[in-house]
């Protein structure tokens, strides 16, 4: 995987997904999409055989999706692992 040394615009972050498969991928990108606006994403093969998926969205942290309020920083979802919400 190539890095490109361009930073994204103010308020912009490019996220790369990688998951075993596309129904995973699918799901964290859905998941970034309701909470932050975003472009639409493209997907490309990943791993050594190909059979893994990476997709690639913008996701504009200035801009919310109507009705959505983000939670307070800091604040843990419940759930396996304890992520971040």
């Amino acid at each position: 995987m190539t890095h490109d040394q361009t930073l994204p615009g103010p308020g912009l972050a490019v996220v790369h997904v990688t998951a075993a498969s596309p129904d995973v991928a699918r799901q964290v990108a859905q998941t970034l999409r309701a909470c932050f606006a975003s472009t639409e994403q493209r997907s490309f093969p990943a791993g050594d055989t190909g059979t893994g998926t990476c997709l690639l969205l913008t996701l504009d942290t200035s801009r919310l999706p109507l009705g959505h309020a983000l939670a307070p920083p800091g604040h843990l979802a419940n759930g396996p692992g304890q992520t971040w919400a």
